[in-house]
């Protein structure tokens, strides 16, 4: 029961950084959302389905990070991959930004391809393409942390960020 124990203490301490990147990420995204669309009465998400999709990105960060092709440039230089992984986790951002759009729209038409076709005759582009390049721009800084983190490791660059711990004293 330990092991099983030991292991849940384990996936949860991987799960937990970058579910707290994305909480607050996803929040800072719906708060500008809000500012661009005051007064449109369109409704945002809760703290609540926030929560829910940073857990959700969260955890498929690690299941993506477990993918062989992933970490496709380990030996080269650092950029290659957060490039790479930038471009992997905004893909999937993308994706998911777009069908979060399409759902909205989809509780209005009467079939997919209906909802589809208003999605693309109504979405306002430049607002949407907005959202992709400030989500771009966060997943990039995650995957820059990400990396360092692997490089550098975990202890130490908590040490190079917040400084060293003070001596205990009894």
């Amino acid at each position: 029961m330990s092991t099983v124990i030991h292991k849940i203490k384990h996936e949860f301490m991987k799960v937990l950084p970058p579910t707290i990147f994305f909480f607050i990420i996803l929040h800072i995204v719906v708060l500008i959302r809000a500012l661009m669309i005051k007064g449109s009465g369109v409704e945002l998400p809760v703290s609540a389905s926030v929560l829910i999709a940073s857990l959700v990105l969260g955890k498929c960060v690690l299941i993506a990070d477990m993918l062989p092709f992933i970490n496709r440039f380990p030996d080269k230089p650092l950029i290659w991959n957060v490039t790479w992984k930038t471009c992997m986790y905004a893909l999937v951002a993308l994706i998911v930004h777009y069908l979060e759009r399409l759902y909205d729209y989809w509780k209005e038409a009467p079939g997919f391809m209906n909802a589809n076709s208003l999605l693309w005759s109504s979405i306002n582009w430049p607002r949407f393409w907005a959202v992709q390049i400030l989500l771009i721009t966060l997943i990039f800084m995650y995957c820059v942390i990400a990396e360092l983190t692997r490089v550098i490791g975990r202890d130490r660059l908590k040490v190079m960020f917040t400084g060293p711990l003070p001596p205990v004293q009894h």
